[in-house]
């Protein structure tokens, strides 16, 4: 079968490398305004929505004209792919899988993609790449590269230039390991599984918390725009890309060790957004215990939970193994050993004691085993699709620069 990898490296790049980078990111985010722009002008004007073929040809006309010509400067390739983004967000939008789009700022998403591959050279022997106009690059190897090259995304976060490289590759078809086990995510207990095994959390916002907040009072002391103002925004944004590698790294960790070791993992169907909505109400009908909602959010955010699935679906598919979602309703209440279901059988947060038959477990752990049998019962019936809301397959371009661990 084959496999779709993307590869992250840290690109070492000299002082003219990083301002055509700046300048090439620039272009496509002038592209994409641009079309977005003129996307809305014809909705307003009561035209049909302009697909890619149509808006290339306008593409052209940027670049030939008198008042852009720093457009025809820039790879003409990554512009084109800047379309495809936008087109991609329209259809995302009419599907409604996303808001609609918006444009992009200077200073985020500062990203440009090569998608042929013969116009790129990878040189892992001496840690190197070569890409159109840029020359060859420096890059800090940290792995092998592995497969077929079939796209580059270069982008900047907190200063420092990233490339991710996607790969295509044949691979065995894999043979699971391992037997089934249910997972309950949770707060205490980042993970537990119906083994009795369980994973703490890592909690890095929380970590970090006081520190960045530190950080975020310096910053609102300072003259705005000024040197020193964006020192402390500088920092700040360390602090995030911190927090945000931390929390990834441990992500990555727990869905590897977990997707190794089990064939089949059951795991609750959980609506993130639902569950971390503002309690605050309104002026008609105020909230109630805004603070304390506010502070579960919160901690809720800070775990991950989405990203966890997806990557815990991915690994699981390359792994051989299959993940199963079951509905969240009462997997925390029920007994495993009678049946009964009632909210007083968990008298505390972490303790579960039934009230019919005297059972007592761990609340968590008595929902990971729920959960398994929820699994189990809905393979009875013969329902081995897919979960709803998460995809077990990694999308066919990069356009997400992320390390993929294997």
């Amino acid at each position: 079968m084959k496999r779709l990898q993307a590869y992250k490296f840290e690109l070492q790049p000299n002082g003219e490398q990083v301002r055509q980078m700046r300048r090439f990111a620039g272009a496509c985010r002038f592209v994409y305004n641009k079309a977005l722009a003129l996307q809305k002008d014809n909705h307003a004007a009561g035209g049909k929505f302009i697909g890619y073929v149509a808006m290339a040809k306008h593409l052209t006309a940027w670049r030939n004209s008198a008042e852009t010509p720093w457009l025809a400067e820039a790879p003409v390739h990554p512009q084109q792919q800047a379309l495809k983004d936008l087109e991609r967000a329209y259809k995302n939008f009419f599907a409604q899988r996303a808001a609609f789009p918006q444009f992009r700022k200077k200073g985020q998403s500062e990203r440009f993609r090569y998608p042929d591959p013969k116009q790129i050279r990878l040189d892992q022997a001496n840690g190197r790449i070569f890409l159109p106009k840029l020359g060859w690059l420096r890059l800090r190897k940290s792995r092998e590269a592995v497969g077929e090259l079939r796209s580059v995304t270069v982008w900047e976060s907190c200063g420092k230039w990233f490339v991710s490289i996607q790969t295509r590759r044949d691979v065995d078809v894999p043979l699971p390991k391992g037997g089934a086990v249910g997972l309950d995510l949770g707060i205490a207990r980042f993970a537990t599984l119906s083994d009795g095994t369980f994973f703490a959390p890592a909690n890095s916002f929380k970590a970090h918390e006081a520190r960045l907040a530190r950080a975020q009072r310096s910053l609102s002391r300072k003259v705005k725009f000024s040197n020193n103002w964006k020192k402390a925004k500088a920092r700040i944004q360390r602090i995030h890309a911190r927090i945000g590698n931390v929390r990834r790294d441990y992500l990555h960790k727990t869905s590897t060790a977990i997707s190794q070791n089990h064939a089949m993992v059951c795991i609750e169907n959980l609506q993130v957004r639902n569950m971390s909505r503002s309690a605050r109400g309104s002026i008609e009908v105020p909230g109630k215990k805004v603070r304390q909602k506010a502070g579960l959010n919160k901690a809720i955010l800070d775990q991950g939970w989405g990203e966890f699935r997806r990557q815990l679906g991915y690994k699981l598919d390359w792994s051989g193994g299959m993940l199963i979602a079951v509905p969240p309703h009462n997997t925390s209440r029920t007994c495993p050993c009678c049946g009964h279901i009632s909210a007083e059988n968990r008298p505390s947060q972490a303790r579960f004691s039934c009230t019919a038959c005297d059972y007592e477990n761990h609340a968590d752990l008595v929902g990971a085993i729920n959960i398994l049998r929820a699994g189990h019962a809905r393979l009875a019936c013969g329902d081995t699709s897919p979960e709803v809301g998460a995809s077990a397959q990694e999308p066919a371009e990069a356009t997400t620069p992320e390390l993929l661990h294997a």
